[in-house]
């Protein structure tokens, strides 16, 4: 149900606050101090700044509220759904979303949104609103001005998904979390971020995608395949532990998570599995480093890799590698030619 907290203002800008749950919306009990979602459509009482604000804030809370940790595509394909429904009725949408799995949701919605023309900006707290120093006010009021924000000839300023948190906005499929406990809570590591919020906002245009068809509304792919296993390579890893991963029936494509500029194990056992799992599924390199990307063709382990049937994943992060393969399988019934997508720059999410 959608609740216009500014009624007044039904024929200005519009924005939709979608609330799925997580931290920002939290407020502690006063009889036992433990964290309780609150009524969000009180948000005004607790972030008053909003009604600053010269345009119509409305808002959707879903039912129940679902904690970061238990996300499923499910909500994904519900929050295409619902900003498809109501994509004509509002200039920009603000997804209020627990921080453990930001990364994941906004990598995800940035595939399965096609010819995206408006900001989807997530954002969430590492403080609950109502707590004294929450960073939850300054991120909300961010998301928000982003979310409305046109250029001269009434253009949307950031037409992507997006995270904004801690004064920064960031490429929805490039964000990573870094930090439990700290405000800054994501980077981009391998993609400058497309504004900072300092005494004015102020958008880096260059690095912000304006791809999309004006001519053209927007659709949506809520069909996704999920059958992926991810694969982190650790000094001592067993046989038996590869095997089971890369082999497992119940996958369709496996994320190995390599060394540095994608290197592996080179000892016989492994690469005879890598092999034979490439046979039938669809395996993907990418680097458990923070920064930098994928080169096969660098060292001798990365080449026998891509031998192997290895495709490179470049720079992509491991929560958009998952979102991009959902949605690549949940297209195409044939491996080859989601292989062949896989090294493409679909939405952004790769530097090639």
């Amino acid at each position: 149900m959608i609740f216009n907290l500014f009624p007044e203002k039904s024929r200005q800008t519009a924005v939709l606050l979608i609330y799925t749950g997580g931290t920002i919306g939290m407020k502690e009990d006063p009889v036992d101090g433990t964290l309780k979602p609150f009524d969000f459509n009180g948000i005004l009482e607790e972030v008053p700044e909003l009604r600053k604000f010269t345009l119509r804030i409305d808002s959707h809370t879903f039912d129940p509220l679902i904690d970061s940790s238990d996300v499923e595509p499910s909500l994904w394909q519900a929050l295409a759904s619902l900003i498809l429904e109501r994509y004509d009725d509002y200039d920009g949408f603000v997804i209020l979303h627990g921080t453990d799995t930001m990364a994941y949701s906004a990598s995800a919605l940035s595939f399965m949104l096609e010819n995206l023309g408006k900001p989807v900006i997530f954002t969430g707290s590492q403080l609950p609103i109502g707590s004294l120093r929450t960073d939850g006010k300054e991120n909300l009021i961010s998301a928000v001005e982003i979310a409305t924000a046109k250029d001269s000839h009434g253009h949307p300023m950031v037409p992507e998904v997006c995270i904004c948190f801690n004064s920064q906005l960031f490429r929805g499929n490039r964000s990573v979390k870094v930090n439990a406990t700290g405000f800054d809570a994501f980077k981009s590591p391998n993609y400058p971020p497309l504004a900072t919020a300092g005494i004015s906002i102020k958008y880096n245009n260059s690095f912000i995608h304006y791809g999309y068809d004006r001519r053209k509304g927007l659709s949506i792919h809520t069909v996704l395949d999920t059958r992926v296993s991810v694969l982190k390579l650790h000094p001592g890893i067993t046989e038996q532990a590869v095997r089971d991963i890369l082999l497992g029936s119940g996958s369709r494509a496996v994320i190995l998570e390599t060394y540095g500029s994608g290197n592996a194990p080179c000892r016989p056992w492994f690469l005879d599995i890598v092999r034979e799992a490439s046979r039938s599924k669809i395996l993907l390199n990418v680097t458990q480093c923070q920064s930098g990307d994928v080169d096969m063709d660098i060292y001798a382990t990365g080449r026998t890799l891509k031998d192997a049937g290895v495709i490179c994943g470049h720079d992509i992060t491991t929560e958009s590698a998952l979102g991009k393969l959902f949605y690549l399988m949940g297209r195409h019934e044939d491996n080859s030619q989601v292989k062949t997508l896989l090294e493409k720059n679909l939405k952004g999410e790769i530097s090639k």
